[in-house]
């Protein structure tokens, strides 16, 4: 019987489904200095992960008996891929699984900065009862987003979720995207009409110029996607969420973009320095904040189970 270790866990629906299948499933959580050894002392012959675990050259040169590496999620900068795949190890992710869940996040995050929710959740319960009229005053010059742009930079599956969302409420939308030069979204509705609209990747100081609202949907980066020159480029008052990777966007001159009031908001579930934020970014009083919770929906984790589940079938069983 094939072993599988799901380190960072895997939804129950995941878990029958390969159980079913003859497979036996260990969710215990093992830590990152004692995982090769209990793969090995386990007989584990694949191994599932999010973004916990790592999964680094060293890892695989020590268990000789994994034949898979499964990537709950999209990116798989927390695994050697291209040395798992050198030493004929399947490295399986799902990429289409939890594309919804974050665009959500996005909006919760866009419509946190326009309204205030972000500050007002913070300050309500200390001042709600005796500074009523005053904290109605320092929110009360909300904005809406329908009729506004939002730039995407990076146009993939969570880029073109996020794309169909906006769209859907009356937003315009532009993307830069070097790899996609052109999209054709359509957006079904619960009813079965279908929308369809086409989007052509713009260049990026267009989309800078041009957006209300930016947000960033791409791989690890070596180099910041936004900094300094980004920010001088925005529109004064333009928002930013960021629930891609953390190092996509330069925190400290971010900060320095909120404080000058030259962006108004920004939305993180990523960071730098994760998983412990700098204390400069969590108490800034102009920054909604998640703890990386992107694709962390019940029906995103499920489709996620499922789908690692019919990959291994297909790859092991």
């Amino acid at each position: 019987m094939t072993k599988i270790l799901a380190n960072d866990g895997i939804s129950n629906s995941g878990v029958l489904e390969l159980e079913a299948s003859g497979f036996e499933v260990l969710t215990t959580r093992v830590a990152q200095e004692q995982l090769a050894n209990f793969i090995n002392d386990n007989a584990i012959e694949a191994l599932l992960v999010r973004s916990a675990t790592k999964v680094p050259k060293e890892i695989i040169d020590a268990c000789p008996n994994l034949k898979l590496i499964g990537r709950g999620g999209v990116g798989m900068d927390n695994i050697d891929v291209a040395y798992a795949k050198e030493k004929g190890i399947h490295v399986i992710n799902t990429p289409a699984a939890s594309s919804e869940s974050v665009a959500e996040l996005v909006f919760a995050h866009l419509f946190s900065g326009v309204r205030f929710l972000y500050d007002s959740n913070r300050n309500m319960p200390l001042d709600g009862d005796n500074k009523f009229k005053e904290l109605k005053k320092a929110y009360a010059s909300g904005a809406e987003l329908r009729g506004k742009t939002l730039g995407i930079i990076g146009m993939g599956r969570i880029g073109q979720a996020t794309a169909k969302i906006a769209l859907g409420l009356g937003m315009k939308v532009i993307y830069h995207d070097p790899f996609t030069q052109s999209v054709r979204l359509v957006l079904a509705f619960y009813d079965g009409q279908q929308l369809s609209f086409e989007l052509k990747s713009e260049d990026m100081d267009g989309l800078l110029t041009n957006a209300d609202f930016i947000t960033i949907h791409v791989p690890a980066q070596k180099e910041y996607v936004l900094g300094k020159a980004e920010f001088t480029k925005m529109k004064k008052g333009a928002g930013i969420v960021n629930a891609a990777r953390g190092g996509v966007i330069d925190e400290i001159e971010l900060l320095k973009a909120l404080d000058a009031g030259h962006l108004s908001f920004a939305g993180l579930d990523v960071f730098e320095s994760e998983p412990r934020p700098e204390i400069q970014i969590l108490m800034h009083s102009k920054i909604s904040l998640t703890p990386h919770i992107g694709a962390a929906t019940q029906e995103a984790q499920n489709r996620i189970g499922q789908e690692l589940a019919e990959q291994i079938k297909k790859l092991l069983g």
